[in-house]
């Protein structure tokens, strides 16, 4: 029974010698000396703030992207056992002792590493040799911009180990197609595509270029697959469903449980949920949520509410009015109500609140049991304050003369008849029978004489209201032809059941807090769709940076950024990359054009210079490196945004892996004699030679050390353009 045991147990293990090297000297090359400097480098004090955030469970949005990579740098922090106090608000700040500096930067120093083996795999998985691999990975490893990219607390690197792990998960996957589908490894490398292109997404949006042309190049060989009579129908259609699941459902779960998690740790209130709605504001801790916990769901006539607008952008802002009436003439000679005015007023003030009346009745409290108004219902909106009634009527407004004038009515006992009745619209129901509820409702609120809509347009025009109107956002009343804007909807944020008929109680009651405790809490898909689209359409002014750039100036490196200067000593960090690098990036991809473009007329001609399988491999190896750089790059020139060289890397990183497919494929099929293959050997060494030796000349403003004199500092400007800080003696 134990006759196993006669023999001993052997475990066997193919090692290859060359990844463990690339790893190990790519790890020593992005994590050596990484807590240096301890000062805060340059967009270390934008992902800093989140870090911070992260780390005391505030909400914030950030509209450069979503949040995985964000919570990537938190992990870090929370690693290092970051409290997340230290206030980030100045390039070259000194990091206090709580900080866990070297713990901040050790995912981007991890992704950066794991990128030079990476691109030793990718090529072999493109079928090069492993001398080209090797080549590859060796120039990645050397390219001084991708180093110092990858050294601090940034994204990039991070974007860019995804990008890699999703094109050789892909390349894996593939390879395997031909003689183990459905497999344990087959199924594996699909899934970590999608993984891994779900997880460059979640970083950048920039991740979307590289996952786009993952699928394109997956549809593409499923259209081969296609037209092979040897697989079946069930056959094709159980490979369609397996990328369908694996390419497309896989990458939009792992999205979602990105926001997920986001959301689930951070659910304090803080300075950016006020750009949110009245519902997401209430669904977290504090700030509003505070004030509106024990609201009554359901609005009835008779409700004390304040009205707020639900674009909520450039500002958030309430339904209001105040004493003072219209000026009997404008400014532009243009004649006025001189009724009272109404604004929309971006602070919270008693003079937001409203009372919801049934213009049946003379009753301003609610009933027992309350009559909850309905989708369709008619109402009157009353001033609590003034006990004015909210009015509209064929009067030009002060600032949009094509649009109707919005007043607290005044009976001047002219001929100027209140007209303040308004049809309750709302615009999210699930059914014409809706009740309006508090918060969650959209509601528009429409006049029933002139069938204009009531809408905070002050938004859209950018102007303020002049001194008469103490600079506060015009309400109009906008005509439904021109189309439905957010502008024309408003939901109730604060709200209660008025009790108090008499006036002087009544205003007691406006300044009270509620007491009814009904729950308000939004379900997570709500909360990631608004988070989402606020993400996708909430942009800050974009101002011109003194290292910004154009996209053109990245193909030749005109541009670098000064990430960090020593105060006294003069040493200094900046986003250089390696010169001989980058213009052997340009000439590959001009060469793998001119050649692909001699050989398709060539073989147009049913010329053939290289083999099938070498024509196959060249094309093959142009999608993924020559896509890859064209899908990173060419979108930037789109692009209305303050650009950075950093905004390149994603395509050098393809750019560079061409370099030595062009170069093998020059050795191999255009260097026939012996003679040729020694000189190209010769000036392949030569030329990486010149790669090491720029790498080393510039590592001082890689690494920060050590620091150079003055005239060292001028030799490194190789170009005029670029901006090496020279400190005066």
């Amino acid at each position: 029974m134990l006759g196993f045991l006669k023999n001993p147990i052997v475990v066997t293990a193919e090692i290859n010698m060359n990844l463990v090297a690339l790893t190990v000297i790519g790890l020593i090359s992005r994590l050596w000396g990484l807590s240096y400097p301890r000062a805060v480098v340059f967009d270390e004090v934008y992902y800093g703030q989140f870090v911070s955030l992260y780390m005391k469970r505030i909400f914030f949005v950030d509209d450069s992207g979503p949040p995985f990579g964000h919570m990537l740098l938190a992990l870090g922090g929370y690693l290092g056992g970051f409290d997340g106090n230290f206030l980030w608000n100045r390039i070259g700040a000194e990091y206090s002792t709580n900080v866990p500096v070297w713990s901040l930067r050790l995912l981007p120093a991890l992704a950066g590493a794991l990128c030079v083996p990476l691109s030793y795999q990718i090529l072999v998985e493109l079928q090069f040799s492993h001398c080209a691999a090797l080549g590859a990975a060796l120039v990645i490893l050397l390219e001084n911009s991708l180093i110092t990219q990858s050294r601090f607390m940034l994204l990039e690197s991070i974007l860019i180990f995804f990008i890699l792990l999703a094109v050789l998960s892909y390349l894996k996957f593939y390879n395997l197609q031909r003689h183990s589908s459905f497999s344990g490894s087959w199924w594996f490398w699909l899934l970590l595509t999608g993984v891994a292109c779900s997880c460059a997404v979640g970083v950048k949006y920039m991740g979307l270029f590289t996952y786009m042309l993952l699928l394109t190049i997956a549809g593409i060989h499923f259209w081969h697959m296609i037209g092979d009579q040897n697989l079946s129908n069930v056959s094709l259609m159980c490979h369609f469903l397996a990328r369908g699941l694996a390419l497309v459902i896989v990458p939009v779960a792992m999205y979602l449980s990105f926001f997920y998690v986001h959301l689930t740790l951070l659910y304090r209130s803080g300075p950016h949920d006020q750009i949110m709605t009245s519902a997401f504001q209430a669904s977290l801790e504090g700030g509003l949520a505070r004030i509106t916990q024990g609201q009554p769901l359901e609005v009835a006539y008779g409700s004390q509410i304040t009205l707020r607008n639900v674009l909520g952008k450039p500002m958030q802002c309430w339904l209001h009015s105040h004493t003072n009436t219209y000026p009997i003439r404008y400014e532009n000679g243009r004649g006025s109500s001189h009724q009272q005015q109404v604004t929309c007023y971006p602070f919270k003030d008693v003079n937001n609140w409203w009372i919801v009346k049934d213009p049946g009745t003379q009753q301003l409290v609610v009933s027992n049991p309350p009559r909850p108004v309905r989708h369709g219902h008619i109402v009157q909106l009353v001033h609590g304050i003034t006990t004015r009634y909210l009015n509209t009527h064929d009067v030009a407004a002060p600032l949009s003369p094509h649009s109707q004038e919005v007043s607290c009515y005044i009976d001047y006992n002219i001929s100027m008849p209140a007209q303040n009745l308004w049809r309750v619209e709302i615009v999210n129901r699930e059914s014409d029978t809706d009740v309006w509820k508090t918060i969650l409702s959209e509601v528009r609120f429409v006049h029933v004489n002139t069938s204009a809509v009531l809408k905070a347009s002050g938004f859209l025009s950018g102007a303020s209201l002049p001194e008469w109107g103490y600079r506060q956002l015009e309400v109009v009343g906008e005509k439904l032809s021109k189309g439905y804007h957010q502008s024309m909807a408003w939901n109730v944020e604060e709200h209660r059941y008025g009790k108090s008929q008499e006036q002087k109680e009544r205003e007691v009651e406006l300044h009270s807090p509620t007491q009814m405790d009904i729950s308000k809490n939004l379900s997570f898909m709500a909360k990631f769709t608004e988070l989402q689209w606020k993400i996708l359409t909430l942009k800050n002014e974009d101002t011109e940076h003194k290292y910004s750039s154009s996209a053109l100036d990245w193909i030749t490196m005109d541009t670098n950024i000064a990430y960090w200067l020593h105060p006294t000593s003069g040493a200094q960090i900046h986003l250089l990359g390696n010169v001989v690098t980058w213009a052997s990036a340009n000439i590959a991809a001009l060469v793998y054009a001119c050649l692909s473009l001699w050989y398709l007329i060539r073989r147009r001609r049913k010329i053939y210079d290289i083999p099938e399988d070498a024509w196959q491999l060249w094309v093959s190896a142009g999608g993924i490196c020559v896509g890859g750089w064209a899908v990173n790059y060419l979108p930037f020139f789109l692009m209305e945004k303050t650009l950075f060289l950093y905004h390149y890397l994603p395509a050098l990183t393809f750019q560079i892996l061409l370099i030595p497919i062009v170069l093998q494929h020059l050795g191999n099929h255009l260097c026939r004699s012996l003679l040729l293959k020694s000189m190209f050997s010769a000036l392949v060494v030569a030329w990486f030679s010149s790669v090491y030796l720029v790498y080393r000349t510039f590592s001082p403003v890689t690494y920060g050390e050590p620091s150079l004199s003055v005239t060292e500092l001028k030799d490194l400007r190789w170009k005029d353009s670029w901006n090496i800080l020279i400190q005066k003696q």
